[in-house]
Order: C-alpha cells, then structure tokens, then sequence
C-alpha cells in the first residue's frame, strides 16, 4: 500500500467506481436480476438482452441522444402515466 501513489489511488478508484455505477445501472434499468425462468438457455438470453439493453443505452448516451441511463426508464414511465390519466379524465372514470 506504501508504493502506490496518490495518482495510482486515483486511478484504481475511478475504474472501481465506474464497474459499481454498470452494476446499479443493469440492475435497475436494465433488470439483470428480475427474471422468472429456470431453463439454462432461458437465463442465458435474459442476461444477453439485458447486457444488449445496456449498451444500447450507453451509446444514446454518449451520443447525446440521453442525458443519462435513467430518462429512458422515467420518460416511458411518465408517458405511460400521462395516457392513463387522460383516457380516465376523458371517459369521466376516475375523476
């Protein structure tokens, strides 16, 4: 630990912190971990897609097209809200 430097420190922590912030994203955006099949080939796909799904959203990322993994999630959640909401206000269901 004596040999490292403070850059080298730097360094390490950074990369550590990037594999963390994959790990929460293709948890919790991309459902890595919500599947409900027992088959071998079943699970494989589901982990390729999500990985796919990840990438996918990593690159609309970089390429402006997001601002970061979580809009995609929020802007289909709100819209989905939105529509629900008035075709309820509409038909004089809820309100």
């Amino acid at each position: 630990m004596a040999e490292i430097t403070r850059d080298e420190f730097i360094t390490i922590h950074d990369s550590h912190w990037q594999i963390e912030t994959f790990h929460r994203a293709i948890k919790q955006v991309c459902g890595i971990c919500r599947f409900m099949v027992r088959d071998t080939c079943a699970i494989k796909t589901h982990v390729f897609c999500s990985l796919q799904a990840f990438i996918k959203l990593e690159l609309m990322r970089r390429e402006k097209i997001i601002s970061n993994w979580y809009e995609v999630q929020r802007n289909l959640f709100t819209s989905v809200i939105r529509e629900h909401i008035l075709a309820n206000f509409s038909s004089g269901g809820l309100f």
